[in-house]
């Protein structure tokens, strides 16, 4: 079940201290990283929390509002990235897009994120702006080794999947096969669709072999 963006209130030190994990289900910390701002959607940046990584999910505490804390599974996000292009957005960070189960619909998209009132089903985007740019490769690569313990439920074959990747890796694929987007957008690109343009190169390749066995035989 997708469950997307939500609010999470389970923290020791009644509602103030770090997160609770659901360790039963084997849920296990990776990473914390403290001094890490969130911006939700089109929505002004939210200062001064930390960042907790675990087996299962992303958990962004506030520091200084004890009432704002989200979390969301891996299962949720359906890309991350490592931003730097200032044209998306103006210092580097994680970019993050998020599916939920809601029913999406652009304007009530655009009214949730814009306004007071905040309807976290709503939001699609998620930035993770560490006040270390230095950390963000470190927190990507984490965000990587997490995605892959958390695979789709209908990956019956338990193939792995590199579908996520770093702007510079995406310009380093690019100059292999040009068969990727521009690389100044900071967004990665799922596996499946370089295996299916891969796909489509060798077919047009074993085509062109085929036209010229024609014309030798003729």
């Amino acid at each position: 079940m997708v469950l997307g963006l939500r609010n999470f209130t389970e923290r020791t030190k009644d509602g103030a201290g770090e997160p609770v994990l659901d360790a039963d289900n084997g849920e296990e910390m990776m990473h914390v990283q403290p001094g890490v701002d969130i911006v939700l959607g089109n929505r002004p940046r939210d200062s001064h929390g930390t960042l907790y990584i675990s087996t299962k999910q992303l958990i962004w505490l506030s520091d200084v509002d004890k009432d704002k804390s989200y979390a969301v599974d891996f299962l949720s996000l359906s890309l991350h990235a490592v931003s730097r292009d200032p044209e998306a957005y103006p210092v580097p960070c994680i970019y993050t897009q998020i599916e939920s189960e809601a029913d999406e619909d652009e304007s009530d998209n655009s009214d949730s994120e814009c306004n007071d009132t905040l309807d976290l089903s709503k939001i699609r985007e998620m930035r993770l702006v560490p006040s270390d740019p230095t950390q963000l490769d470190t927190l990507f690569e984490i965000f990587c080794e997490c995605a892959e313990l958390n695979p789709e439920p209908n990956d019956e074959d338990g193939e792995e999947h590199d579908w996520v990747f770093s702007a510079d890796q995406v310009e380093d694929e690019e100059e292999k096969d040009d068969i990727f987007h521009n690389p100044t957008n900071s967004i990665g690109q799922s596996d499946g669709d370089r295996d299916l343009a891969r796909t489509v190169l060798a077919l047009q390749i074993n085509d062109q072999r085929f036209e010229d066995a024609e014309e030798m035989k003729h």
